[in-house]
């Protein structure tokens, strides 16, 4: 299995290089990736915002310390909870998506029939939908830690009266170049991650219907399982440079 996977993931990077480019299916699949899901992630980064300021209001109220909390929202928000969040919802999402439509193609011979016309299936299918995750999943989590920032300052607004410069200003304040950039690559890896699995489960599934399924429930599982152990990978790595 760890042949065909990878295998699998040298002939993407073999063929998305080659003509012919589909761009047209790039931005069609970025709509599907990223606009589809845009209501979901929007509510979903709101509610982190908003629930992990309320949480940590009374540890800090207990120290006296209630003026760190814009700092330590953003700090939790901007390294780990923004890339992480969007990278789950959409291996829940769009991954699932990804392995049972290829699935399906797979089975009902799609696929096959593709390759007999002399298309490029693997080109079309494989290469858009992996780019176009690996595109949009970077946007989504900027969104998100931004969305998620909103709902922490108007709790905080709320309860301390601080005004929004006032709060953006020492959310920032802590936060550094390699900060940004960890949580950007760490996007990015996600997002190639969660297309690259999606596709390998749907391509390779069989058994029928059955196959469908599995490869849907494969797709998000399996997905989930790499975005935590990047997540420490690239955590460890970036604290090297700091």
């Amino acid at each position: 299995m760890l042949h065909r996977v990878y295998a699998f993931v040298l002939r993407f990077f073999k063929e998305v290089f080659l003509p012919p480019y589909e761009f047209k299916e790039v931005i069609r699949q970025c709509y599907e990736t990223g606009v589809r899901s845009f209501t979901l992630i929007t509510l979903t980064g709101f509610i982190v915002g908003v629930i992990f300021t309320k949480q940590s209001r009374p540890s800090l109220t207990d120290f006296g310390a209630t003026s760190w909390l814009p700092s330590l929202v953003s700090i939790a928000i901007m390294k780990a909870l923004a890339p992480l969040v969007t990278a789950l919802i959409a291996a829940g999402k769009v991954g699932s998506s990804i392995g049972a439509e290829l699935g399906s193609m797979r089975v009902t011979e799609q696929i096959d029939a593709m390759e007999v016309s002399g298309t490029k299936p693997f080109k079309f299918l494989v290469c858009t939908r992996v780019i176009a995750t690996t595109i949009t999943i970077p946007l989504l989590a900027t969104y998100t830690a931004f969305i998620a920032l909103l709902g922490g300052y108007l709790n905080v607004s709320q309860n301390e009266g601080t005004t929004y410069a006032v709060f953006m200003d020492q959310a920032f304040e802590p936060l550094t170049f390699i900060d940004f950039w960890a949580s950007l690559i760490k996007a990015i890896v996600f997002g190639f991650t969660i297309g690259i699995v999606g596709c390998y489960q749907g391509y390779n599934s069989t058994k029928g219907t059955e196959g469908v399924g599995k490869a849907a429930n494969g797709a998000v599982v399996t997905a989930m399982f790499l975005v935590f152990i990047e997540e420490v990978l690239i955590v460890q790595i970036a604290g090297w440079f700091r």
